[in-house]
């Protein structure tokens, strides 16, 4: 039987990697030949950055995108190797589209992709609810209940929502649009462990595009590290993502402003909206990158800028669950980045002056 799963996930592999290389414009001849097909999807750095450049076209995303028809087909196929290849791609999907869609352009493409993970998840999860359980701090510990047959209310567990149940939708509105993207990026979280780096630095890249905001003024990494100009590098590497230009010079004539999030100079911020719905997966994926235990300079540095940003448009939106969230993990990366500071205040101090 291990035979027989075997061969069916490495013939799907090999029908992938043959579907894919009819689309991208060069493709490697070695690779239709290899014996992990799935895992060259994952990690060739060639076919990743054919594949970004095909997403981030002025047309990529409509319904007869052949690309994402592809990724469509390869996540539906419902092998974990595959799976893992299009979420890799997740951010740059849920970059551009959330980008795109104040301007109106069809992007059937992505959301066909979007609900096919949001489809996947509902199923996964049976449409239940994700939570835990948090300890009532009424008594000291466990220790302290009573021995007592009766139920004491007083030492009951409390049931925290991380992410509320979910429904069956067919169709991406308005309305359910945060939904269903953040739902997508807690399935990329689950697998954050399995993803490259370069997938997770481009996911930290386009959030500080969605947030718009210049944290720069909010800095506080070690002295060492010159992030002066990040934020204007990254917003440079994302221009023209979301438009053609003609699109971009009819908006900047228009008089679009920044704070609306369409344009800056004729070229679309990205700004968008970020309901809770949204920002806590995202906050949830930052935290891995800051946080995570194999250390990589250029990701821990991508999340800073990051989650500066993040906290700069919080304080702009005057979002207190935001503020608190985002300044938590700025506090958390200044106690990681300077661990001989730390203090333990439970220590008690032998000295020879007294202190009146």
């Amino acid at each position: 039987m291990a035979h027989i799963s075997w061969s069916d996930s490495f013939s799907q592999g090999q029908e992938a990697m043959k579907a894919l290389s009819e689309i991208l414009p060069s493709f490697p001849s070695s690779l239709l030949s290899s014996e992990d097909p799935s895992h060259n999807l994952l990690n060739n750095p060639e076919i990743s950055s054919q594949i970004t450049q095909l997403l981030r076209k002025p047309d990529s995303g409509a319904g007869d995108n052949s690309l994402c028809r592809w990724l469509y087909d390869t996540f539906q196929c419902a092998k974990p190797d595959l799976q893992l290849v299009v979420l890799k791609f997740l951010p740059h999907i849920a970059g551009v589209y959330l980008s795109r869609v104040p301007l109106r352009k069809p992007l059937a493409g992505f959301e066909a992709v979007l609900l096919a993970l949001y489809s996947h998840e509902t199923a996964f999860r049976n449409g239940q609810a994700v939570t835990v359980n948090i300890p009532d701090l009424c008594h000291s510990s466990v220790y302290h209940e009573s021995k007592a047959g009766a139920k004491n209310n007083a030492t009951e567990l409390n049931l925290a929502v991380i992410s509320p149940g979910l429904e069956p939708y067919g169709t991406v509105r308005s309305t359910r649009r945060a939904r269903i993207v953040g739902v997508a990026l807690e399935l990329y979280y689950s697998k954050i462990g399995e993803m490259p780096v370069d997938s997770k630095i481009a996911f930290c890249e386009f959030c500080v595009v969605w947030a718009g905001e210049d944290g720069e003024v909010y800095r506080e990494t070690d002295e060492g590290t010159d992030e002066t100009n990040k934020v204007e590098e990254i917003k440079e590497k994302m221009k023209g993502l979301d438009a053609d230009s003609e699109v971009r010079n009819d908006e900047s004539s228009s008089g679009s402003s920044k704070g609306k999030g369409e344009t800056k100079e004729g070229i679309s911020t990205g700004r968008i909206p970020l309901p809770w719905e949204l920002l806590q997966p995202v906050l949830r994926i930052l935290g891995h990158c800051l946080l995570g235990p194999n250390k990589n300079k250029e990701l821990y540095e991508a999340a800073c800028v990051a989650c500066r940003s993040l906290y700069a448009r919080s304080l702009h939106d005057i979002n207190s669950k935001a503020i608190l969230a985002t300044g938590s993990l700025l506090k958390l990366v200044k106690l990681n980045s300077k661990p001989m500071d730390k203090v333990d205040h439970t220590e008690l101090t032998i000295t020879d002056v007294i202190t009146i």
